[in-house]
């Protein structure tokens, strides 16, 4: 019952460069230094394999309008479609990683796994943070990022939901007025 979730779409390749996309609600940040991230797949995905084989990945956070993409390659599998072409989604040489960057997306996070857990169902993957793209659109002149003005998404016991508004801020109960 620890929802709602973020849902992102997970970029693979394998070592000849075939690239796929799986969408994950199983992800989140687990260390802040160094930067780590955790994401879970079931060990039958067409995406493990490719996890498993280059230990790399890239996060790429979702968006209203990328809304219905993240459904699809969430429910189709790579064996059978190239997800990038059927949603017409641009591939992006990620600057470390051999993984591809999704351009649509507003943020993507260059990964490298550091360990595997087998859990049962699903494998945890945690990793190593080692680039971050942010699509300039969002910066503001302080040089801050406004993910909100990008309409992330996130997922909730099958269904997908905008964010909502901003109601406080980190340290807002205890601020003096």
């Amino acid at each position: 019952m620890l929802y709602p979730l973020p849902v992102v779409m997970i970029t693979v390749a394998d070592k000849e460069g075939n690239a796929n996309i799986i969408t994950v609600a199983w992800a989140g940040t687990i260390c802040s230094d160094p930067a780590m991230v955790s994401i879970s797949v079931r060990p039958e995905r067409y995406s493990h394999k490719m996890l498993m084989e280059t230990g790399e990945f890239v996060i790429n956070l979702t968006t209203r309008d990328l809304a219905f993409a993240t459904d699809y390659c969430g429910v189709k599998s790579g064996r059978d479609v190239d997800k990038f072409k059927e949603m017409n989604l641009t591939p992006l040489p990620a600057s470390i990683v051999k993984a591809p960057l999704i351009e649509e997306s507003p943020v993507n996070i260059e990964c490298k796994v550091t360990e595997v857990k087998q859990l049962g169902t699903h494998d945890m993957f945690m990793a190593e943070v080692v680039a971050v793209h942010a699509d300039e659109k969002y910066m503001d002149e302080k040089n801050k990022f406004h993910l909100e003005k990008a309409d992330p998404i996130v997922y909730s016991h099958g269904t997908y939901f905008t964010c909502g508004e901003m109601i406080g801020t980190f340290g807002y109960s205890v601020k003096k007025k």
